[in-house]
């Protein structure tokens, strides 16, 4: 992958360039997140790149975000929780204090996690596992991108559609 299209991820999405997108969504792009320390950790990036915060968008778009960040929670809890018994749930937040566009950080969370760790925000994890290679995303995460994206693709259809 090259990161050029890490200096316009909305833009980059919106031209099929994105390499971490998994799915459109009715708001924005669901998308992997480009470090993998908890592994599942995705995002919702709006589709818009002018939007810096939900507050910006007009109601119906902010309540389809939202709900597009539900949708996008649920499948990384699902293809988690099939995947690692060890999964704990998904934390779910919009902070925008690094990146100057609307989009929702979902973190799944795992009883190996460090016990100083577990219980705290992901943002206090040590930088190394922000920066260490051996956590980057990969081809190594092929399957779990499948799995969200099959998952995205379950709770998006019809109900008549749905196996479960």
């Amino acid at each position: 992958m090259t990161d050029d299209w890490r200096e316009d991820r909305i833009g980059s999405a919106l031209r099929g360039a994105n390499p971490s997108v998994l799915r459109r969504m009715e708001s924005g792009f669901a998308v992997i997140g480009d470090v993998q320390f908890l592994p599942g950790y995705s995002l919702l990036l709006t589709d818009d790149p002018e939007v810096q915060r939900l507050s910006e968008l007009p109601r119906a778009k902010r309540i389809s975000f939202l709900s597009d960040m539900d949708r996008l929670g649920e499948a990384v809890e699902r293809a988690c929780g099939r995947l690692d018994s060890a999964f704990r749930r998904v934390n779910l937040e919009i902070l925008g204090n690094t990146d100057a566009f609307l989009h929702a950080h979902v973190w799944p969370r795992f009883d190996w996690e460090p016990d100083e760790l577990v219980g705290k925000p992901v943002w206090l994890y040590p930088g190394d596992r922000w920066r260490d290679e051996r956590f980057a995303l990969g081809t190594q995460h092929e399957s779990l991108r499948k799995a969200i994206a099959a998952e995205l693709d379950e709770l998006t259809s019809p109900p008549s559609e749905r196996s479960g």
